[in-house]
């Protein structure tokens, strides 16, 4: 069990969810887009096939409902959402070639990128 831990948490696929780890949200890669509305912004970064969302609100302040999404074309988006103070991110979701398609809300704003990075 500690070895599969171990393997886990250095290739990166362990997501730690604790007390503020939301507020920490960060994705691995290059930021390849970002999507701006009236409450803040979703950044979009893609790896090596993996795809991954940060919406990040234009102010900070306190919490407030945020959510983000992924979907790859042919699969499940794959949904974050809850009350945070600045920001709150997806894992990595597979998306190989296929397209995306980008979710984002902060509060009563928000954006849809439509398919992208195709």
């Amino acid at each position: 069990m500690a070895l599969v831990l171990a393997l886990l948490t250095a290739s990166g696929l362990l997501v730690v969810a604790g007390p503020g780890s939301a507020e920490a949200a960060s994705c691995a890669g290059r930021k390849v887009r970002t999507l701006p509305f009236s409450t803040g912004r979703v950044d979009v970064y893609k790896r090596s096939g993996y795809v991954c969302a940060v919406t990040v609100a234009k102010k900070r302040g306190a919490s407030r409902w945020m959510s983000v999404s992924v979907q790859a074309r042919g699969s499940r988006p794959v949904l974050r959402e809850g009350k945070r103070k600045e920001r709150i991110g997806t894992g990595a979701v597979h998306a190989g070639r296929r397209c995306v398609w980008v979710k984002g809300a902060v509060s009563n704003g928000s954006t849809s990128s439509g398919w992208i990075l195709c």
